[in-house]
């Protein structure tokens, strides 16, 4: 295998199989030597469905890490695992790229990157949307100055009764971390934070509630993502199911508003940043309109959606061979997990947090 860059992907499951197994496959030059999960079944679907990109199937993920010939992996385990497996990985010699958020608290998630200076690897955290088409554009437009000065951004990340794995892993703080804004907030606030150039927290005030499922046996839905891992009978429910916040930066202020499960039948997935040139608001994962303040128009992007996957796991690869720090590197998305606990901190003490 001298000639393909030689990996073991640690964790199997949804992620995995729904957008980083696909990626792999369509990418040349790369070996997946070890496919690794505690459950052996989701492994060998994976080496199953892609028997020329996975070798061998293991449930202890140490064995990947000694082997000299590994020279990467990537954890793509539930949020509570991310420290101790990228720790371990890097302490071996290898290049990792783990799943957002980077772990489940700032103070850990700098701890890893300190790490991967001392060993001299590449850490690059699964932010995807830093790769979503609409996102570049966005980006590439506000160095270019067309929106003016962003003075405000606002987003919403709210869904109808949509927690995922009620009672299990994703509603477990111990776990998880928390509940909509680390797990779908990390994407929204790193997305924000990115087109903005790089903004740097200045103060942030939150409120979170947990209110729609606090009796899980009751807890009614018509459709529940990570069904298989609930458990309502004998699990935890202590993470917030709804957030609202507002947060100063040294670019632009952020409002933004999240919940897995509202009483509100509809999904409103949008971010909406206002210039005093133009704006626009992005349909979480699509396209974008564009609005003129001197024209009094809206145009909507046609752009064709690249898969943000196949560029991100692409660009981890460029970065092994070439030592170049990209976009997803760790030292870029530290601000966003800063900004996280400070939410979680403001919320828990009811007053703004100021950094």
């Amino acid at each position: 295998m001298s000639d393909k860059t030689v990996i073991a992907v640690i964790g199997c499951g949804r992620i995995a199989q729904g957008a980083h197994f696909p990626a792999l496959s369509q990418i040349e030059g790369v070996y997946v030597k070890y496919a690794c999960d505690l459950i052996p079944e989701k492994a060998e679907a994976m080496k199953e469905k892609y028997p020329s990109l996975v070798g061998e199937v293991i449930t202890d993920y140490k064995i990947a890490l000694a082997d000299p010939e590994v020279a990467a992996v990537m954890v793509l385990t539930p949020n509570y695992a991310h420290y101790t497996v990228t720790m371990d990985a890097l302490k071996a010699g290898k290049h990792v790229m783990c799943e957002k958020p980077v772990t489940t608290s700032y103070a850990l998630s700098v701890e890893m990157a300190n790490e991967a200076k001392r060993q001299n690897k590449i850490l690059n955290i699964g932010v995807c949307n830093r790769y979503q088409s609409s996102v570049e554009r966005l980006c590439e437009m506000n160095k270019n100055g067309e929106f003016g000065s962003i003075y405000h951004v606002h987003c919403s990340f709210r869904a109808f009764r949509s927690i995922p794995g009620l009672g299990g892993a994703f509603t477990t703080k111990a776990q998880s971390g928390g509940g909509v804004l680390i797990d779908w907030g990390i994407h929204f606030v790193d997305l924000i934070l990115y087109v903005l150039g790089g903004a740097k927290i200045k103060t942030a005030s939150a409120t979170t509630y947990s209110e729609m499922a606090k009796d899980m046996k009751t807890y009614r839905y018509r459709g529940m993502w990570a069904e298989d891992t609930s458990d309502v009978e004998g699990g935890t429910n202590d993470v917030e199911d709804f957030v609202t916040a507002h947060v100063r930066t040294d670019k632009a202020t952020i409002s933004l508003s999240g919940a897995w499960a509202q009483n509100v039948e509809r999904d409103e997935l949008y971010i909406d940043f206002l210039g005093d040139k133009k704006g626009a608001r992005l349909d979480y994962g699509g396209q974008f309109h564009l609005t003129s303040g001197e024209a009094l128009e809206t145009e909507t992007s046609t752009h064709e959606l690249e898969n943000m996957y196949l560029k991100e796991d692409s660009a981890f690869l460029e970065s092994i061979k070439t030592g170049i720090k990209n976009k997803n590197h760790v030292d870029n998305i530290l601000e966003s997990m800063k900004l996280l606990d400070a939410l979680y901190l403001s919320a828990e003490k009811q007053e703004e947090v100021k950094l």
